[in-house]
């Protein structure tokens, strides 16, 4: 159950890169497998291509696309320097496309942040354990997907603290614990619901770049329209989905691209406080501390 959540001032909600509801976008039509899967372009497939495989492709020779590691303890030590991303994906874990990213990911030496449903964590625990053994970080993404201003204040509230658990659950015996990240589905929130949140300990992953990646565009399509979007911007947190194929598809290039570019990817971690009263620092291997 919620515990200690104070009362706070309404604030303005954010809304940089505020991505809207899938179901209000008349040319986005809901995710299906099969959909998804014939709307990639002419980018090379080299992450599915490593999933079939089974095996992590080898380091890229050369590649110095990885940059330093953010740790916060709250949303305003999150600054990031000019020509720094942090790469995030939502909804997931995906088997057969969660495990492709990773491989991705592995091969250029970065890491990411994957802020989980707690319902699909529940379908995926491995999956959601294997996230985490690889290095990269894990937050919550509520439970359901569900828009939480649709809900009255003490069911958004529930629903996210039921996301958090589940997230928790999946982890248990792994070594690792949640994030104190979490990203609100939409990007909806009201002040009162963010304060709240923020009041709990959470730590609100806004968006400076939407990939868009949930439209039925193509794989090129999606990755050249992030790219411009970060050009123009310099910096910046980047939304992806990891269950869409497309995404899968375009993110080797993507990665390519950002290299060229000369931009490095933060790896992003929590530290300090509580989220709902969850602890979220255990201990790693060698005696040191890992937070995701």
């Amino acid at each position: 159950m919620l515990r200690n959540i104070c009362v706070c001032l309404m604030v303005a909600a954010l809304g940089a890169g505020c991505a809207k509801p899938r179901t209000s976008t008349p040319n986005l039509t809901a995710y299906s497998e099969r959909s998804d899967a014939i709307v990639t372009s002419s980018i090379v497939d080299r992450a599915q291509l490593t999933a079939d495989l089974g095996q992590p492709m080898p380091p890229v020779a050369g590649v110095s696309l990885s940059g330093r590691t953010l740790t916060v303890a709250s949303n305003e030590q999150l600054v990031l320097r000019p020509r720094e991303v942090v790469l995030t994906f939502d909804d997931g874990p995906r088997p057969g496309k969660t495990e492709a990213i990773l491989n991705t990911l592995d091969r250029y030496g970065v890491k990411a942040t994957f802020l989980m449903l707690g319902e699909t964590v529940e379908q995926h625990p491995a999956l959601a354990r294997t996230v985490a053994q690889r290095g990269h970080t894990v937050g919550s993404h509520t439970f359901t997907h569900t828009n939480l201003t649709t809900l009255a204040f003490a069911e958004a509230m529930a629903e996210m603290q039921k996301g958090h658990e589940a997230v928790a659950r999946a982890l248990a015996g792994s070594g690792f614990v949640p994030s104190r990240f979490f990203r609100f589905p939409y990007l909806a929130q009201t002040g009162f619901i963010r304060a709240s949140a923020i009041e709990s300990h959470l730590i609100i992953l806004d968006v400076d770049i939407d990939s868009k990646d949930y439209y039925k565009d193509s794989a090129r399509t999606v990755m050249e329209r992030t790219l411009a979007r970060l050009d123009a911007q310099g910096q910046g947190i980047i939304l992806f989905h990891d269950i869409h194929m497309r995404t899968v598809t375009m993110l080797p290039d993507f990665l390519e691209a950002l290299q060229e570019r000369g931009y490095k990817v933060v790896t992003l971690r929590s530290t300090g406080g509580t989220a709902f009263d969850t602890p979220l620092v255990t201990a790693g291997t060698n005696g040191s501390s890992t937070t995701l």
